[in-house]
């Protein structure tokens, strides 16, 4: 590249200078007489020319040089630049990378667990639709919907109350069959608890459109529940073998929320016909009540028993207290005659002394003859 450079610069300068000697001889044919001259000059110039040309050419060149320097120090410089700035982005570009790796695999983890967990409600949902569908059949059948609110009154009585205070099919004397026998003592009597389920009309009272709906869905859903009601009170209220009033149980909370809050006549009607409306969460009120009632009333059966107990327990007790006393008597006797042999024996001790000291004192002095006193021979 810089010879190149060079040889243009020389053969600019050639050029040049042929382009001078051309104007040179045109003038020598005009002018003869400055020929020498201007030869002379022309030489002189030419030197002159090839001397700056030579200069400047070396000044170029220095340029050049000093050029070529610099841009191999730019591009040295600049490669080590992009060296850098390369690895710095390829260090960026790769822990970017990883970090992407690492939180697309995060996000797939977190994405799998609530996909199983979408997959396991999915599961129940469907398994809830199916259980909804089989309920909404039951309860589209009369006779299903019975056994329904039968199961459910079965599950809470059984529940609450103990075995025996209950009975579920239990025949009565009219021939009829209750759904549950409560066993209560008298008064009041075993109640009757029956299932009804007016669904029909419930529903016929909830999807009305209109007013003339709204009328005959209100009629017909009263006159299920007054129908119901009468069925109880003729089947079920029995003198002398039952309690004066029955208990109806509608095991639908929202049945029984909408006939205490927008029926209250047909209420009132069931209460002079002495049957009971309850719901399930009023049934487990009334059982527990009804439990409390037969423990107060198993604890006064019990009152006779526990009387006659006791009275048998005062009688041991007085029978101890005798024997206690005969026992003391023992015990006095007993320490009385310990204190008369406690006597005697310290008599007897007393006796051997007065011997061992008179037959001391006999062999000292023979003469001296023993002489009893009185009281001394007798050992009590």
């Amino acid at each position: 590249m810089d010879k190149t450079i060079i040889i243009i610069a020389a053969g600019v300068g050639f050029v040049l200078v042929l382009g001078f000697i051309v104007f040179l001889v045109r003038s020598m044919r005009h002018s003869h007489q400055n020929l020498a001259i201007q030869i002379e000059e022309t030489r002189h110039n030419a030197s002159s020319q090839m001397q700056h040309m030579m200069q400047i050419t070396a000044n170029l060149e220095g340029r050049l040089s000093q050029m070529s320097e610099q841009a191999n120090n730019a591009t040295a410089e600049m490669n080590r630049t992009l060296a850098e700035r390369l690895d710095k982005v390829s260090q960026r570009m790769g822990e970017s990378l990883e970090k992407s790796t690492k939180n697309t695999t995060d996000s797939l983890g977190d994405l799998r667990t609530r996909l199983a967990v979408i997959d396991e409600a999915q599961k129940n949902i469907t398994t809830l639709s199916g259980q909804m569908v089989g309920l909404q059949d039951i309860l589209s059948n009369k006779q299903a919907r019975g056994a329904f609110g039968e199961i459910q009154l079965k599950d809470l009585v059984s529940q609450i109350l103990p075995p025996n205070a209950y009975a579920f099919q239990a025949q009565m004397s009219n021939g009829r069959r209750a759904d549950c026998l409560i066993k209560l003592p008298n008064p009041p009597g075993s109640i009757v608890v029956d299932a009804k389920f007016p669904l029909e009309s419930y529903h016929g009272l909830r999807n009305a459109k209109n007013d003339g709906d709204t009328k005959i869905a209100i009629s017909q859903f009263k006159a299920d529940i007054l129908k119901h009601v009468k069925d109880i009170s003729e089947k079920y209220i029995i003198n002398g073998e039952t309690a004066e009033s029955a208990l109806m149980f509608l095991p639908s909370e929202a049945v029984y929320a909408e006939l205490h809050a927008n029926f209250s006549d047909v209420v009132e009607k069931s209460y002079r016909a002495k049957v009971w409306i309850v719901s399930p969460t009023t049934l487990m009120a009334t059982l527990n009540t009804v439990r409390a009632v037969l423990k107060d009333a198993r604890m006064r059966e019990q009152a006779g028993v526990i009387q006659k107990e006791v009275n048998t327990l005062l009688e041991d007790v007085e029978r101890l207290d005798k024997r206690v006393d005969n026992l003391r008597t023992h015990f006095n006797l007993a320490e009385k005659d310990i204190g008369h042999i406690s006597t005697s024996t310290r008599k007897i001790t007393s006796r051997a002394e007065r011997i061992e000291a008179l037959q001391l004192e006999e062999s000292e002095n023979p003469e001296v003859i023993l002489q009893p006193t009185k009281g001394n021979l007798s050992v009590e």
